[in-house]
């Protein structure tokens, strides 16, 4: 499964995140970082793709991707 981490104390709020997945599973939440800035939350994060489009368009480089190793046992 894909992981997706918001490193909210580095974000922002550009929303570039948000405008560029393509499955549109980023939303723009309702807290506030230390900085003040709203940061994005990822919705339904069983649904990414892995295209990690979030994490390439980032400028503040906030967004951390991963592939969790699935257990088969």
């Amino acid at each position: 499964m894909n992981k997706v981490d918001i490193v909210s104390k580095y974000c922002k709020g550009c929303g570039y995140c948000i405008n560029f997945c393509p499955k549109k599973l980023l939303k723009m939440g309702n807290e506030r970082n230390m900085k003040g800035h709203f940061f994005p939350y990822i919705e339904q994060v069983e649904k990414c793709i892995g295209c990690q489009n979030c994490v390439t368009i980032c400028p503040e480089g906030a967004i951390e991707f991963y592939k969790e190793a699935q257990d088969n046992g």
